[in-house]
């Protein structure tokens, strides 16, 4: 199905304007970085990498949570978007998810080399494993479904994280 083809959307969004569905398009698969054959979620985390190491050292707190809720609810238009236009539940394409939840993994930590390894390979983790209630969070509608197990995934992520770095700072 081509970028521009509309159609209903699960969640009763308005789907009329090809403009808005190859905007939905371009967010939902990262610029094209959910398009890899292989491994697209972690394709998607990569991508985001830059954007979110970016924000997160030139923001202040406050200015990186409000861009993490930013990138989520564009995120959950952009997926129900794609996802109603697809006719697939959570399409592999889809890996705004995996922006949002690298940034709410990011969220309140100090930005270095450990740091930034460390948050990558624990949302991958948390992303698949989805521990409760991530999983669940999966039969909610529409791109509220597609997003919100990458956010859950995000915060167990982001307290492995904390603990992992407080571990390691106490061991010096």
């Amino acid at each position: 199905m081509s970028p521009a083809t509309p159609a209903a959307s699960p969640t009763g969004l308005n789907t009329g304007s090809a403009f808005a569905d190859r905007l939905a398009w371009a967010i939902a698969t990262l610029f094209g970085a959910g398009l890899s054959p292989v491994v697209p979620g972690t394709a998607g985390t990569l991508a985001a990498m830059p954007l979110a190491v970016g924000l997160a050292l030139v923001l202040p707190l406050g200015g990186f949570i409000a861009a993490t809720l930013c990138v989520a609810g564009g995120g959950i238009w952009a997926a129900d978007r794609t996802a109603a236009r697809l006719r697939l539940k959570d399409p592999g394409i889809v890996v705004v998810d995996e922006a949002a939840g690298l940034m709410v993994t990011l969220i309140g930590v100090p930005i270095d080399v450990v740091s930034v390894i460390g948050a990558f390979f624990l949302v991958r983790a948390m992303d698949v494993l989805k521990p409760p209630p991530a999983r669940q969070a999966e039969a909610l509608p529409g791109g509220w479904g597609i997003m919100t197990d990458d956010l859950i995934a995000g915060v167990f992520a982001n307290l492995l994280l904390r603990a992992a770095l407080w571990a390691l700072h106490a061991l010096r």
